[in-house]
C-alpha cells in the first residue's frame, strides 16, 4: 500500500520522468506489483475506517439496550451487574466504550447552539460576579462582595464596578459606573433573572426606571440561560485566575483601583477571537452609541426616618449621629456609596452628613452633634436647678401695706 504522497511520486516518475517500474521499485522501495497497482488507478488512495473487531460485549447488547430503554441515565457500574448474571465476564472498560455509543440513542436530544453575530452598538451584557476573597474593609474586618460586570459584546470591552449587596441601588450604581467607564450607551442591556433586576422574568420597577432614564431597552434572559452572555461568564473565570491571584488588596478603594487598571491593559490586547484590538473597537462602536446623559440617574438609598430620642441612625450595621436639635421630626436619608446624608423635611436642615463605612458593629458621631447634645444637657440641667418664683407687680404690695 502506497500514501497518497507516495501515488503522486510514482505516478511523475512514470509520467513525467519516463522512468521503468524497475527503476521507481528500487527507488520507492515497493514491489512492482504495487507500483503497477498505483499506476492503474486513476483516483489516490483512500482508507476507510477499520471493520469493528468483535468484542465480548457484543452478545449481550440487547440486554443492554432494554436497560437503557427503561432508564437512559441507568449507571455502568448498574448495567454491568445486569450482564455479568447473564454471562458477561469481560472488563468495564470494553463496556463503557459501547455505552458511548449506544447511550445517546436513548438520552433527548442535546441543545445546539448557532452563531451570534453582533453589531457595534447593539447590546451590552451585564451580570454579578463574586470575588474570591472576602474585600479587607477596615477595622480589621472583611465583606463579602460583588462585582457588577459589563462586556460590549462587539468590541469585546471589559469593565467593573465593585459593591457589597444586591440591592438594586448598589447595582445600579454599579451599571452606571460601568457605562462610565465604557463611554457611551448600548441600544438594549442584557440581565438574567437577578432578584433585583426581574426574578420572575419581568423587570422591577426600579429596574425599568433606571433604563427609563437612560433611553435604554433591555433583554431579560431564560431561566438558566447563561449561555446567552458566555463571554461575559468566561471573564468571570478570567477575572478570578488572572485578576486576583496573586494580588493583594488594601480596601474597596484599592480594590477598586486595581480592577481599573487591569480592564485597561486587558482592554487594550488584542483580542484571540476577533483579532483585533479591543480599544480598537471600542473606538469603533462608539460612533454607533449614543452618549452618556450629563447627570447619571440617581443611584443613592431614600427613606424617611423621624429623628429618635437617642440620635443615631441605623444603616448597613452601622450607627450614624443626628443633629439632637431635631428630636422628633422627620427627616430624609440619602446613602450613596461614599457618604451618607439626611435633610429635615420641614426646613431643609442638615441633619448629618458623614462618610459611609463598609465594616460592621461601628458608631460614627459628629463632634458637632456632640457638643450640641451637651448644649442641650446643659440647658435642661439648668432650667431643673433653678426654683420657679412667682414674680408680682410692686402694685400689688402697696395695696396690701399701708402706707
Amino acid at each position: 500500500m502506497v500514501c497518497v504522497q507516495e501515488w503522486a511520486e510514482v505516478r511523475a516518475m512514470r509520467t513525467v520522468r519516463g522512468l521503468s517500474i524497475k527503476e521507481i521499485a528500487r527507488r520507492t522501495g515497493h514491489s512492482r506489483n504495487t507500483i503497477r497497482a498505483a499506476l492503474r488507478s486513476p483516483e489516490p488512495p483512500t482508507y476507510g475506517p477499520r471493520p469493528r473487531r468483535p468484542s465480548k460485549v457484543d452478545p449481550f447488547v440487547w440486554r443492554i439496550c432494554e436497560l437503557l430503554e427503561d432508564e437512559p441515565s441507568l449507571s455502568g457500574i448498574r448495567i454491568l451487574e445486569e450482564i455479568t448474571e447473564l454471562g458477561y465476564d469481560g472488563a468495564k472498560t470494553i463496556l463503557d466504550d459501547r455505552l458511548r455509543e449506544l447511550r445517546p440513542r436513548y438520552l433527548p436530544p442535546p441543545r445546539s447552539f448557532q452563531r451570534t453575530v453582533y453589531r457595534p452598538g447593539e447590546l451590552a451584557q451585564f451580570d454579578l460576579c463574586e470575588p474570591l476573597r472576602e474585600i479587607p474593609v477596615g477595622w480589621g474586618q472583611t465583606r463579602r462582595g460583588y462585582l457588577v460586570t459589563c462586556k460590549l459584546p462587539y468590541s469585546r470591552t471589559f469593565a467593573g464596578a465593585l459593591v457589597f449587596s444586591k440591592e438594586f441601588s448598589d447595582i445600579a450604581w454599579g451599571m452606571g459606573r460601568c457605562l462610565e467607564r465604557l463611554g457611551a450607551l448600548p441600544s438594549k442591556v442584557v440581565w438574567d433573572r437577578e432578584g433585583a433586576i426581574a426574578p420572575k422574568g419581568r423587570p422591577t420597577e426600579p429596574f425599568a426606571a433606571f433604563c427609563g432614564q437612560l433611553s435604554v431597552g433591555w433583554i431579560i434572559l431564560d431561566p438558566g440561560d447563561c449561555q446567552a452572555k458566555g463571554s461575559l461568564e468566561r471573564d468571570h473565570r478570567f477575572v478570578h485566575g488572572n485578576f486576583e491571584a496573586g494580588r493583594r488588596f488594601a480596601n474597596p478603594l484599592d480594590f477598586q483601583a486595581q480592577l481599573d487598571d487591569w480592564s485597561d491593559r486587558i482592554n487594550a490586547r488584542k483580542h484571540r477571537t476577533t483579532r483585533a484590538v479591543i480599544s480598537e473597537r471600542l473606538a469603533e462602536e462608539r460612533e454607533r452609541m449614543r452618549s452618556l446623559p450629563g447627570p447619571m440617574p440617581d443611584a443613592d438609598r431614600r427613606w424617611v426616618v423621624r429623628v429618635p430620642a437617642q440620635p443615631y441612625l441605623r444603616f448597613d450595621r452601622n450607627d450614624y449621629s443626628l443633629d439632637p436639635r431635631l428630636v422628633g421630626r422627620r427627616v430624609e436619608v440619602r446613602a450613596g456609596q461614599a457618604e451618607i446624608t439626611a435633610v429635615a423635611l420641614d426646613t431643609g436642615e442638615l441633619a448629618c452628613r458623614h462618610r459611609r463605612l463598609f465594616a460592621g458593629g461601628l458608631t460614627f458621631t459628629d463632634p458637632a452633634h456632640q457638643q450640641a447634645l451637651e448644649e442641650l444637657r446643659g440647658e435642661r440641667k439648668r432650667r431643673r436647678s433653678e426654683p420657679e418664683v412667682e414674680i408680682r407687680p410692686l402694685a400689688r404690695y402697696d395695696q396690701l401695706i399701708p402706707a
